[in-house]
This record gives structure tokens, C-alpha cells and sequence, in this order.
């Protein structure tokens, strides 16, 4: 009797992610990087098989698909120099760099996943600095400079593919790529987040415009969600509404500040939550994308955390749907998640 194939997926990294470094202490440090590469040895030792894929740098072309172009020649002004474009955000000399590489390296990521070769993985992971879901169109903002997801979505779309899903699970609302694909309903974009929180942005009733009209998706969350929360989050709203999308390829804007070790928000999930929603979105991938989805690494910052989370992730890609996870939900989580499913009615009749 022949053992079962190891779980593979595909890793992208570059030791100029660690070069976007503060000169005084920011919470978006290169240590983050290494409690994400610690989770990929956790799971390597495991029995998991990790496929190195080498990024590159995204081309002006490939960001202009999402940036405005007055803000990439910024960008391009600021580079080699420490700036900051808002209290938040800030340059060291190799943070354009560490950026560009970024963008690449979610667009690399997207070819492997779309690469016809039968063997090939189609999960993948990219340990992406400096994080990018709340960059918009023409503004860095909240540690982003470039949006990653967003850059890897329209290189999808480029390419061919009709129906791209983006799935944010990071605690702060991704601002950025809703802006970014506000009025396009070849994207799917879900947000999953702390209200009220920074930005500001994310409330039920932003829906996109336009043709895009009903292609975004937001579920704010007051704070002290449980995993348990999350996860009915994800049964009655999220998934019904990516089932009715039925996506070609899912993108994750894996955040892990939502822990409840974190120190910057005010949620009490554990990694348990996203080893679930993994699984959740794995099996939607498994219907309709042929397999194909991708973390993207966002925020989290909390590093043993950050460590747990992202193992847990990457078993839920490859694991069994999970069961029920225990923990309260309280009568307003349970009318914020109703409230976000009647809104995913109204566009998916689910």
C-alpha cells in the first residue's frame, strides 16, 4: 500500500524583504518575516514539502495595471532615501526595492499557480514585505507602500481569468484593494475585520459601484470576536457568496493581527480560526479554481502569533473541513455576521 503524496505548495521569499527596516522601533519589522519563515519550517518538519519559487521585481507596467502612475514616479523619487509618506509609513533606502520585489513576487506566485503542468502545486504562500492591502490607487498608507494582492489579482486577470477572489482576514480592513477594484466585478474582494478600527473603512454598505456593484463584500466585526465567531462568519456569509462567485483562483490577504496575543487590536481568536477559514477556502478553491490559492502575507504583529497562525494555515490548505470551534458568540456578533449575509443575499441570492 503506497503512502499518500506529501503537501506541497509553493514559497516565495527574498532576503530584501528584511531590508524595509525603521530606524527606530515600528511594529512592521523584519522580525515578522522570520516568525513567517519559522511557521514554513514548523510545517516542513511535519511532512509538508515547500517549493522555493524566486521572485522578481514587478515591472511599472504590471503596477501601473493598479497605481497611479504620479504615485509610482513618487515612489521612484523616494527611493535610496528614509521618508515617510504618513505617521505610519515609513522608507528606509531598500523599501521601494523590497516593494517592487514584493509586488513580483505575488505576481510569480499567481504564474506557478496558473502553470498548466499537472504536477504542479496549487497552493502557494508568499512572505511578502512590506505588506500592501491598505495602499490604494495613488497613497502609501498603514505600513504599505505597494498593494501586493491587488498587483497579483489584475496579473490574473491579465492573463486570462474572468473571476478572481480576494479573501482579507487581516483585523484592519483592506482600504486599499477595495479602492482598487471598486468598480470591477471580475473581482470578488471580502473583507473580514475589526469595526471601528483603522482605517475607518469597510462598513456594510460599501459594495463597490458601478459593473462592480455587489462584488465586495464586508464583514466589520465589533471587537472580541472568538474564533468561533469567525469562523459562522465564514459559513453564512463568506463562503456562500464565494460558492455563488465561484472563483477561478483564490487570494488570501493572510493578516494575523486578529490573535487575540496581538498587540494592536482587540480580538480574542486563536489559530485555531485560521486553520479553519483556510480549510473553508481551500475547499472553494477545490470546486471551482482547480486548487489554486495563495496566502499573501499582510499584517500581524505578534511574532509567536504570527508563527502559529501562518502553520495553522497552511495545514488548513491541505486538511479536512474543521468541526465547530468552541467559544462564545454574542448576540451583536451574531447580528453584525446576519447583517453581512443578507448582504451577500442581495448580490449572490444565496
Amino acid at each position: 500500500m503506497t503512502s499518500p503524496a506529501p503537501a506541497r505548495f509553493h514559497l516565495v521569499d527574498d532576503p530584501l524583504f528584511l531590508q524595509h527596516r525603521s530606524r527606530g522601533y515600528h511594529p512592521e519589522r523584519p522580525e515578522r518575516l522570520a516568525a513567517a519563515r519559522r511557521a514554513v519550517d514548523r510545517v516542513v518538519a511535519e511532512g509538508m514539502v515547500a517549493l522555493p519559487l524566486p521572485p522578481r521585481d514587478a515591472t511599472l507596467a504590471e503596477l501601473a495595471r493598479v497605481h497611479d502612475p504620479l504615485y509610482l514616479a513618487e515612489l521612484a523619487r523616494l527611493e535610496g532615501h528614509h521618508a515617510a509618506l504618513d505617521a505610519d509609513t515609513y522608507l528606509a533606502p531598500a523599501s521601494v526595492p523590497a516593494a517592487r520585489r514584493a509586488a513580483g513576487g505575488a505576481i510569480a506566485l499567481v504564474d506557478a499557480l496558473l502553470d498548466p503542468e499537472p504536477t504542479a502545486a496549487r497552493a502557494g504562500v508568499a512572505l511578502l514585505r512590506p505588506p500592501g492591502h491598505h495602499a490604494t490607487r495613488d497613497r502609501g498608507m498603514g505600513f504599505c507602500l505597494l498593494n501586493n494582492v491587488a498587483v497579483g489579482a489584475a496579473h490574473a486577470l491579465e492573463r486570462g481569468l474572468s473571476r478572481v477572489a480576494i479573501v482579507d482576514w487581516d483585523v484592519h480592513h483592506g482600504n486599499g484593494t477595495q479602492d482598487i477594484f471598486w468598480t470591477d466585478p471580475r473581482v470578488l474582494y471580502v473583507s473580514l475585520h475589526q469595526a471601528p478600527f483603522y482605517p475607518g473603512t469597510g462598513a456594510h454598505d460599501e459594495i463597490g459601484a458601478g459593473p462592480g456593484e455587489g462584488f465586495t463584500l464586508n464583514v466589520p466585526l465589533s471587537e472580541g470576536a472568538t474564533s468561533a465567531v469567525f469562523q459562522r462568519a465564514f459559513d453564512r456569509a463568506i463562503v456562500p457568496a464565494l460558492r455563488a462567485f465561484a472563483p477561478e483562483l483564490v487570494l488570501v490577504s493572510a493578516g494575523f493581527d486578529a490573535h487575540a496575543r496581538d498587540p494592536l487590536a482587540a480580538m480574542l481568536v486563536d489559530e485555531s480560526a485560521y486553520g479553519a477559514m483556510a480549510a473553508s477556502l481551500a475547499a472553494v478553491a477545490a470546486e471551482s479554481a482547480a486548487g489554486r490559492i495563495a496566502l499573501i502575507l499582510e499584517g500581524g504583529y505578534d511574532l509567536g502569533a504570527i508563527e502559529l497562525s501562518l502553520a495553522a494555515s497552511l495545514r488548513g490548505l491541505f486538511g479536512p473541513a474543521s468541526e465547530p470551534l468552541p467559544g462564545e458568540i454574542h448576540p451583536a456578533h451574531q447580528a453584525e455576521i446576519e447583517a453581512a449575509r443578507a448582504v451577500a443575499a442581495r448580490s449572490f441570492q444565496i
